[in-house]
């Protein structure tokens, strides 16, 4: 896998989980107090983000890091 092919596919991890729990993205940036357009980037898998933002989103999720990896 790439690692632009891993950028995306924990991406769409995220979305899906943001939309399982019925948040939308600006809900789930508040949350997580990030900017909307940097946490959608991510979510797109257009932004290598810091692993400890995704921690943070993660920590929001109620859900552990490696569920994203």
């Amino acid at each position: 896998m790439t690692n632009g092919e891993f950028i995306k596919e924990m991406g769409n991890k995220i979305r899906t989980v943001r939309m399982a729990r019925k948040l939308t993205l600006r809900q789930l940036s508040d949350l997580c107090q990030m900017d909307v357009s940097a946490l959608n980037l991510i979510e797109l898998g257009k932004k290598n983000s810091y692993l400890l933002t995704i921690k943070k989103i993660a920590d929001t999720l109620n859900m552990d890091i490696k569920d994203f990896l």
